[in-house]
């Protein structure tokens, strides 16, 4: 029995293993291969940590900016915002529209939200959909495969919890003015046809020089569905190991009760052999002189002080 479990147990975890490379494989190269613009380290006069945006943004598919970074003294992110007008997020490797913000509230209920969980937080009405994949477990990412951050619904309705180094991008023609030699103007240039080619082909994802903020309406659902599902999967893991638990222990009681079983006929056993009437031993023998009493020793005594008569 604990051989099968373990047989089980070997092959849960090489099925595991192998849809997990197989996943890995399949996906495309991060941030098509390309990194973040140079400007993303000034945007809107912040200073932003590029070798952060670059780890976040294009070598990751897990991890966060730190807390409150948007907090920092170097960057101060809502204090550089209008709060009298929205603001248009761009992709911090493409230049894609992610996000216009607040739309459907206050500014002040944008910051508050975001202060309160640690990061940007926008919500369905201010996402550019059709530029932003939202997967299955809530993981986020830009058409052009930057990783933004992860869906994590509060009330029941999705709250997209965002890298500030992921939207700290500009248009893409608004780069050319970042550059300081023709060469990499040139570069610069021959990149961002590319991408406005490469999205213009690609169906549904709006480019930015397509779009249009003040007619602009995010077709985002309230309740997608789709966010880190830790919760349900320890309690999956915890309905298939408890069980197996129970089984190994039942097990390993009753091969115990068998045991102590067959201990106890032993023991019944060798009783049963000890009591043969053919192996006892003859009862001891019973003398036949007659013991000595206290009289007769009174009468030895009385006789042997008797004194003659003369």
């Amino acid at each position: 029995m604990f051989a099968m479990l373990s047989m089980f147990a070997v092959l849960f975890v090489l099925v595991v293993s192998i849809a997990a490379v197989a996943a890995a494989a399949s996906e495309e190269q991060q941030c098509r291969g390309q990194d973040p613009m140079s400007s993303v380290s000034t945007f809107l006069g912040m200073e932003l940590d590029y070798e952060i945006a670059d780890r976040i943004c294009c070598n990751n598919h897990r991890f966060a900016e730190p807390k409150g970074y948007h907090e920092w003294p170097e960057v101060d992110f809502y204090s550089k915002l209008d709060p009298n007008q929205e603001t248009i997020f761009y992709d911090s490797v493409c230049g894609l529209p992610l996000f216009v913000a607040p739309r459907g509230r206050t500014f002040e209920e944008f910051v508050e939200e975001s202060l309160y969980h640690g990061w940007p937080s926008f919500r369905p009405a201010e996402i550019v959909s059709e530029n932003v994949i939202i997967h299955d477990d809530g993981r986020m990412e830009s058409k052009c495969l930057t990783h933004l951050g992860h869906n994590l619904p509060n009330s029941g309705i999705d709250r997209y919890c965002i890298d500030l180094v992921c939207i700290a991008g500009t248009m893409p023609l608004a780069i050319q003015a970042t550059t300081n030699t023709n060469n990499t103007t040139s570069s610069v240039e021959n990149n961002t046809n590319t991408i406005e080619k490469e999205f213009d082909d690609n169906d549904g994802t709006i480019p930015a020089s397509e779009f249009n903020a003040t007619s602009y309406k995010s077709s985002a659902v309230e309740n997608s569905g789709k966010y880190p599902k830790t919760k349900q999967r320890v309690l999956l893991a915890v309905g298939i190991i408890v069980p197996l638990l129970l089984i190994f222990a039942g097990y390993v009681f009753v091969q115990r009760r068998r045991k102590a079983s067959r201990n106890n006929d032993k023991g019944v056993s060798i009783k049963t052999l000890s009591s043969d009437p053919e192996q006892q031993q003859p009862p001891p023998a019973v003398s036949t002189d007659a013991g000595t009493t206290n009289s007769d020793e009174c009468e030895k005594s009385s006789e042997s002080s008797t004194v003659p008569e003369n």
